[in-house]
């Protein structure tokens, strides 16, 4: 009963919020009415209500802020707080005290990290790392979610002392990673150049998976899974495992997902993990055997367009013995 009526008030309340939308049943994001959210997008919403047992709880990860759902009705409108607490507690007892959080009211580590750096939409129309996302077409949206870091080693040792050993110092494009409540967990920084390796993933909590794009995706629509961030941009509900091995048969259907491997049939690595997703029973696309680009954004520098990529995937999702077929076909290894 109780988390009825914490979602009948946090629907009243809204309309008041900015960016407000419903991510899952318990969760729910938008801009944080404290802090005022980012000062540099007015995009991001790093605010959440989330469920904690029987009750919703509001968090903001960019003050770090954490309170019940009470407190935070009471910030915002005194008069509806005192309609929540006679609904809520009419046929009870006196309210219990506010459960203790584990989020502590101080900024986080991680988001310093990222304060520290430039967005790409920050940068100069003709600075090299806002060129190079141009070039890639990378959709202009996405440039205030994308950072730029002169010194990638100096970055990774700032987070993780010692962890990079590479003398040869760089600058590399750094792609965020946020859990589904917003929280900045990795980052990856991606080469400009012919550094090796070209993609470099660094873990601030060693519990998530890799996943890049969650904040994001609606769990409640159909998801896309591909391998890298980059190609996620350009698809609808779509994120990128990143080298992680996803474990998501119980908790999304198998039916509501559809993975999107590179085109190399020649990589045996990828096609162990193609069979592992059929064997899953996720849909799963088999690239034609006239496409010889290698991923989303090889397509989209092509000159296919976003529909077109879009409804070859279509074309080409395929699940359980379909796609077991096609597969056998389409690799070469």
């Amino acid at each position: 009963m109780s988390s009825y009526i914490d979602l009948k008030f946090i629907n009243d309340l809204s309309g008041r919020l900015e960016q407000f939308k419903k991510k899952t049943d318990y969760l729910y994001n938008f801009r944080c009415p404290h802090c005022g959210d980012s000062k540099k997008s007015k995009s991001k919403a790093r605010a959440y209500f989330y469920r904690k047992k029987n009750d919703m709880f509001f968090k903001c990860h960019n003050c770090g802020l954490g309170q019940n759902l009470a407190n935070f009705i009471k910030f915002i409108d005194p008069n509806l707080y005192s309609q929540y607490v006679l609904e809520r507690y009419k046929n009870s007892a006196p309210a219990t005290p506010t459960p203790k959080f584990d989020f502590k009211p101080t900024k986080f580590k991680d988001q310093t990290i990222l304060d520290d750096l430039k967005s790409i939409s920050d940068l100069p129309e003709d600075h090299p790392a806002r060129l190079y996302c141009s070039k890639r077409k990378i959709p202009e949206k996405y440039f205030n979610i994308l950072y730029f870091a002169d010194k990638f080693g100096a970055l990774v040792n700032k987070v993780k002392p010692n962890t990079y050993t590479n003398k040869n110092e760089h600058p590399r494009l750094i792609i965020p990673f946020y859990d589904p409540t917003g929280k900045f967990f990795a980052f990856q920084g991606r080469a400009f150049g012919n550094e090796q390796p070209k993609y470099l993933t660094i873990k601030l909590d060693e519990s998530k998976q890799k996943i890049y794009g969650l904040e994001r995706v609606n769990f409640q629509e159909h998801i896309y899974i591909v391998e890298g961030p980059v190609d996620s941009l350009f698809i609808k509900n779509c994120v990128a495992a990143a080298g992680a091995d996803l474990n998501l048969k119980n908790k999304i259907p198998s039916e509501q997902i559809t993975y999107i491997f590179d085109n190399e049939p020649r990589n045996g690595e990828i096609v162990k993990r193609m069979y592992d997703v059929i064997e899953k029973d996720f849909n799963i696309v088999i690239w034609p055997d006239h496409m010889q680009l290698k991923d989303v954004n090889d397509m989209i520098l092509s000159g296919l367009t976003i529909s077109e990529i879009k409804d070859i995937i279509s074309k080409n999702t395929f699940s359980k013995l379909e796609a077991l077929t096609k597969l056998n076909y389409w690799k070469k290894v």
